[in-house]
């Protein structure tokens, strides 16, 4: 991985969401234009965007369209030789959505996720838009006879959504899990989870390893005592329904211990 890409990962969304997210409207990004002092979950949607190309300089989407999210969209705006306003209207948000090289994050978490559940990626679920997300969005296409440029846009967009809208785990769906907890300054540990959140960098973070094949990487969930965390590491002693929480703190880590606890996939 260059290291562009991999500073760009870091940064990723190290506690998207890791914070109870405020009640906004349910708008979808593209159904109103969005400026400065807006909110909603469509403003929520389009920083996640923001995160996926690289420019917006913060770690959270707060639902907030304030000065950080227009110099975002400004960057944006700039990459693709549109307008460069600083709002959201219809030309960019239809261009934030494609996704291509080199993106990163929640979006392309997805993107691979369905993906693999057509059977058209067998690589690992990363975030990461690189040469194996490009081929298989390729093969995917050449299957619905799109054109095979590896660029996911609406049309392959819509189509991998018709494909793949028989999901693994659904929205609201609970079940019972055993849980320990790590930190990352044991002895052979990286400090840097497997979507790339550095968790010496942002302690404060809520991240639990899963098993990919039970919880997706990327996902959001509710940890009874623990939170609102992101499924955002895996661990080779975590198997089937079990997950690893992630405390900063050695001694309190120590204390979670090995119990039971309910988990409820948000998104």
């Amino acid at each position: 991985m260059n290291h562009k890409m991999k500073a760009l990962m870091m940064v990723f969304v190290a506690t998207v969401v890791l914070i109870a997210t405020p009640s906004f409207a349910s708008a979808a990004l593209g159904d109103r234009t969005l400026s400065e002092g807006d909110r909603g979950q469509d403003v929520v949607e389009l920083q996640d965007y923001l995160m996926t190309k690289g420019v917006f300089p913060y770690h959270t989407s707060t639902g907030y369209y304030g000065p950080i999210t227009e110099e975002a969209v400004k960057d944006f705006q700039a990459s693709r030789n549109l307008k460069q306003d600083g709002v959201a209207g219809p030309n960019t948000n239809h261009a934030i959505q494609v996704l291509r090289y080199g993106d990163i994050g929640k979006q392309v978490i997805h993107i691979q996720s369905q993906l693999k559940r057509v059977g058209h990626y067998g690589s690992s679920v990363d975030g990461i838009y690189g040469n194996g997300t490009v081929d298989a969005i390729k093969s995917f296409q050449r299957s619905q006879g799109l054109k095979a440029d590896g660029i996911a846009g609406p049309n392959t967009r819509s189509a991998l959504d018709s494909k793949a809208s028989k999901r693994s785990v659904e929205a609201g769906q609970s079940f019972t899990v055993e849980s320990t907890a790590y930190t990352a300054n044991c002895e052979g540990c990286s400090g840097t989870t497997k979507m790339g959140i550095n968790l010496k960098k942002y302690s404060d973070a809520k991240v639990i390893a899963v098993d990919p094949s039970v919880i997706p990487l990327g996902s959001i969930v509710d940890v009874e005592g623990y939170g609102r965390a992101i499924a955002a590491d895996i661990g080779g002693g975590v198997n089937g329904k079990e997950i690893d929480v992630f405390i900063a703190n050695h001694d309190k880590a120590m204390q979670w211990g090995r119990k039971s606890v309910k988990v409820t996939i948000v998104e």
